[in-house]
């Protein structure tokens, strides 16, 4: 699960090498899903481009109960708002990004990782080795 603003977009631009990082994923079988409360106006259009579904959800609790209601048992949220807090919550690893939108403190509490970017996200599920290392206990 991924949100939209400031965290796949930054001021409602796709970020660079996200799509590919994206379709990476997919091959190798991960279902990218965005929820987002569309504050910029383009998510759904940006999702339809990228090849992800999207969810609209207007506040914490409704990211929270559409992933409920896809399973959370295998899920990862990225995100960087208060309103991602539900989704951190319920997921199984959720991760902080640091771009130019900014993060709000509240979601430090909540997150498992923070990295300087949602490439850096992506890249996180993508290589291995960093996972196990970032994670291991």
């Amino acid at each position: 699960m991924v949100d939209s603003n400031g965290t796949l977009t930054v001021k409602g631009e796709m970020v660079p090498g996200v799509v590919e990082r994206i379709h990476r994923l997919q091959s190798l079988g991960v279902n990218v899903v965005m929820i987002s409360s569309d504050q910029r106006g383009n998510a759904r259009a940006l999702a339809l481009s990228s090849g992800i579904a999207y969810y609209e959800a207007n506040n914490s609790r409704e990211k929270e109960d559409v992933l409920l209601s896809l399973g959370s048992n295998n899920v990862a949220a990225i995100g960087n708002a208060r309103i991602d807090i539900g989704l951190f919550v319920q997921s199984i690893v959720s991760i902080a990004t640091l771009q130019s939108e900014g993060i709000h403190k509240d979601i430090i509490d909540h997150v498992d990782v923070i990295v300087p970017s949602i490439n850096d996200a992506l890249d996180f599920f993508l290589d291995e080795d960093t996972f196990i290392a970032t994670m291991k206990r």
